[in-house]
């Protein structure tokens, strides 16, 4: 199901960068989006981890230089009968995480230097456990290739924005209708949005689910959820797009516009499905 998702994803983002570039120029346009959607589909898949680590000014870490957080990786990663991911710690006091790459051998977990003040080892525990089932359930490829696709759409859009502008009233009778511009300019980010919206926020679920099974403590997850939605409310993401947010275990960019462009599920439901399974025991294998 999963590829099947991915393919319908790639298209329809890809359909709209087709899109976008007919409505900014024309034909000549659409030829330079065919190009950008050829390379971009192609990076996405060998190279979108490592540009949204860069996003993030993601810093690879080893045990020697952040021992307990390696260790506790490690030590996750074996539960769930995964390969070692790569560790990174992003220089971001918004306590959050994340996890990227193509597939389990080739996975990474990122996470905030704020989360690793802010959490408690068993709330971390938590953290590192849901981002490893994501990897296990394989939505990393599919995520990450959403955020960079998106992520470009939305810059596309900025750069000709400027371009338009700059032009001024110039007449160019071979160009495309400037109304039809301005709409694909301002609808293709949002669309962009949508788009990843319609990946089924099932998937933050099942990964909650599968994260309190795989660190056996579904109130350590429960608790870091909560801290992470405070904080996230009062400390924003510096690096980085709302293109990404379906990336995180907590939607980082909940202010403007992007609060309204649900990315996950009300934290306040999984929290209390986590409470649930706390009180069943059903997390236990």
């Amino acid at each position: 199901m999963n590829h099947v998702k991915s393919a319908m994803l790639l298209a329809l983002l890809t359909a709209l960068l087709l899109f976008l570039g007919h409505a900014i120029a024309g034909e000549s346009g659409l030829m330079i989006a065919v190009f950008m959607a050829l390379i971009m589909n192609f990076g996405s898949f060998w190279f979108s981890d490592k540009i949204v680590l860069s996003m993030y000014g993601g810093r690879e870490v080893t045990e020697r230089q952040a021992p307990e957080l390696v260790s506790l990786v490690r030590h996750l990663a074996m539960q769930a009968n995964l390969p070692m991911p790569r560790v990174y710690i992003l220089d971001e006091q918004a306590p959050n995480a994340f996890a990227t790459g193509r597939s389990p051998k080739k996975a990474a977990v990122a996470v905030s230097a704020g989360l690793l003040q802010m959490l408690s080892r068993d709330e971390l525990a938590g953290v590192v456990a849901h981002e490893l089932a994501h990897i296990q359930n394989r939505d990393t490829l599919i995520m990450t290739i959403a955020g960079t696709i998106a992520g470009a759409l939305s810059y596309l859009s900025q750069m000709a924005m400027w371009g338009m502008m700059s032009r001024g009233g110039h007449d160019d009778r071979e160009g495309p209708n400037p109304i039809v511009a301005i709409v694909g300019i301002i609808i293709a980010p949002f669309a962009a949005m949508i788009i990843q919206m319609a990946i089924s926020r099932s998937r933050e679920y099942i990964a909650d689910a599968n994260g309190a099974k795989i660190s056996g403590s579904p109130m350590g997850l429960a608790n870091a959820l909560r801290k992470i939605e405070a904080y996230a409310k009062r400390i924003p993401m510096h690096h980085g797009s709302p293109a990404t947010a379906h990336l995180f275990i907590v939607n980082p960019f909940v202010g403007g516009f992007a609060g309204l462009f649900r990315t996950h599920p009300e934290t306040a439901e999984r929290i209390a499905l986590l409470e649930r399974m706390a009180m069943t025991g059903e997390y236990r294998a």
